[in-house]
């Protein structure tokens, strides 16, 4: 069954335009997808769907309907609304017209280290959305464990930063921790790995050892100096051009396959 909302009033409405905040997302422990492809994921994932809303137009195309059908045929909540108030309840400027309200997945450590891993990443401060979903998506498709985020990381489930992971939100298992995380992760065999300028040591030409969990810094300060001392390997990415340094994201990707690479020999 569809229901249908026609009003700005309706608490529906109301209620999912609320999770546009992070303050709310975090109260309720949910987030919004938006857009056919990433939806169609979700499911795939088998992502905790609350509810789902569309608009009038998004059953223009033949092949929106059969998925609206699928949705209705499998016992999904679906409300349609109209063009304009979907553009209330979504953060950007073209809608797709389709969006979902999932409940967070949530993880914990000895989680995700009871299912032998040997590779996770450890982001200090990243502050942009496209540079988080960015290197969640990177970390998805090297093979990594886990993502692990240290306080001041922007919201996991910003919807920007849902909309960079191109579904990867769904493959990837996702922390919060504080920095004591290094000093357990040490304990329990991992090489805590740091991108450091002032190092001679370049990122091809390291081994690092069995297990590695490896720290991408804040944009614009790089990796706490706390952090930087507990490190066990510094490396650095070498600069051929004129560029001062390379993108979070860009950087976080060379050394996280170099990694993968290195782990898949042993």
């Amino acid at each position: 069954m569809i229901m249908e909302i026609t009003s700005k009033e309706n608490e529906k409405i109301k209620y999912t335009k609320s999770l546009l905040k992070n303050k709310k997302r975090l109260q309720e422990k949910k987030y919004i997808v938006e857009g056919y492809r990433i939806l169609d994921q979700a499911i795939q994932c088998k992502a905790d769907i609350d509810y789902v809303i569309f608009k009038d137009e998004f059953l223009n195309k033949e092949e929106h309907k059969k998925f609206v059908d699928f949705l209705k045929n499998n016992n999904f909540r679906i409300y349609k609304t109209t063009n304009k108030l979907f553009k209330e309840i979504t953060d950007t400027e073209k809608p797709q017209g389709i969006l979902a309200v999932i409940r967070y997945k949530e993880y914990n450590l000895d989680e995700i280290l009871n299912n032998n891993s040997n590779f996770l990443i450890i982001l200090d401060r990243i502050q942009d959305p496209g540079n988080m979903g960015t290197i969640v998506r990177t970390a998805d498709a090297a093979g990594a464990n886990g993502v692990i985020l240290l306080k001041g990381c922007v919201d996991i489930y910003n919807p920007k930063v849902i909309r960079s992971t191109m579904g990867s939100i769904f493959n990837m298992s996702i922390i919060q921790e504080n920095e004591e995380i290094i000093d357990y992760l040490k304990e329990k065999g991992f090489n805590i790995v740091s991108s450091y300028l002032n190092t001679d040591n370049y990122y091809n030409n390291v081994d690092y050892g069995d297990k590695v969990a490896l720290v991408i810094g804040n944009e614009g300060n790089g990796i706490k100096d706390e952090i930087i001392e507990k490190s066990d390997i510094l490396v650095k990415i070498p600069i051929y051009g004129k560029a001062e340094s390379l993108n979070a994201a860009m950087a976080s990707g060379i050394l996280m396959y170099e990694i993968k690479n290195n782990l898949s020999c042993k």
